[in-house]
């Protein structure tokens, strides 16, 4: 579709969740709505708190930029701004413009009459950010048991996580998660690959025909899954990825406080080993 007709399809009323008519409008080519100004309004204040959090640190290398939650003292209560008031209320701010911007997506959709794939997997993506945040630090009893802002310090905090429960990588809904994650890249992969060398078959040979990426597939996966199936298959992996990625974190201390080896045992102890 050309991109002119493209707007003029696009530069309809309706649609909105929030606000009818009044916050229906555009900034050039970009639909802004309710939900852009609240991301705009969550964005810039929560990147303001982050600079000043840098600002009040001992550095401004940015690998070493580190805003860490409360202490485990604070509990769920509210924390002084240099003592993890600030991570609260970045955290707010983060969930803010990630929803804002979601609920936007659904208003671009329903103007464009296409289905809510696109927010349903963002909204997979929200889900593990705030189970990492909110839901596993209210689980534990305290704030600190969520993840620090900074390169460095998050990279600790999910390393020191993982000695916690001995060999993390034991942890099955982690093995279903990076399966997931391995999967969608595979298959996403492959179609990627199937659509360049099928449109640039090299010499003089002439653009394959749809034709052949089925039988790609059916030769290679034993299953002819078509342009449209992959797209599915690699939308419902995607979300699958995202979405058990934070049921393992959320039953690592709340529901399983040993090593993930120890999960094991059932394995050892069946009766068929007698």
């Amino acid at each position: 579709m050309a991109m002119m007709n493209f707007e003029y399809k696009y530069r309809i009323r309706g649609g909105t969740l929030i606000g009818g008519d009044l916050f229906d409008f555009w900034v050039g080519p970009f639909y802004v709505g309710f939900f852009g100004v609240t991301t705009i309004f969550f964005t810039v204040i929560g990147t303001a708190l982050i600079v000043y959090g840098a600002a009040i640190g001992p550095t401004w290398n940015v690998w070493q930029i580190n805003i860490p939650p409360p202490d485990l003292k604070y509990g769920l209560g509210f924390a002084p701004l240099a003592s993890g008031g600030l991570w609260q209320w970045i955290t707010f701010c983060a969930i803010g413009a990630f929803v804002s911007w979601d609920l936007r997506m659904i208003e671009i959709a329903r103007k464009l009459g296409m289905g809510l794939h696109t927010p349903i997997a963002f909204a997979c993506a929200i889900v593990a950010y705030i189970t990492l945040e909110v839901i596993r630090p209210v689980m534990l009893g305290a704030w600190g048991n969520g993840f620090p802002y900074g390169i460095m310090a998050h990279l600790d905090w999910v390393s020191n996580v993982g000695y916690q429960h001995l060999e993390f990588h034991y942890n099955p809904a982690h093995m279903i998660a990076v399966t997931f994650f391995f999967t969608t890249t595979l298959i996403l992969s492959m179609h990627g690959g199937v659509i360049l060398s099928a449109l640039n078959p090299g010499g003089d040979e002439p653009v394959k025909p749809s034709g052949y990426e089925d039988s790609f597939f059916r030769d290679l996966i034993v299953y002819s899954i078509g342009p449209l199936g992959i797209h599915r298959l690699g939308w419902f992996c995607a979300m699958n990825a995202g979405l058990w990625s934070a049921v393992c974190i959320v039953i690592s201390g709340p529901l399983w406080t040993h090593g993930w080896p120890q999960w094991w045992n059932w394995w050892l102890n069946l009766p068929i080993w007698g």
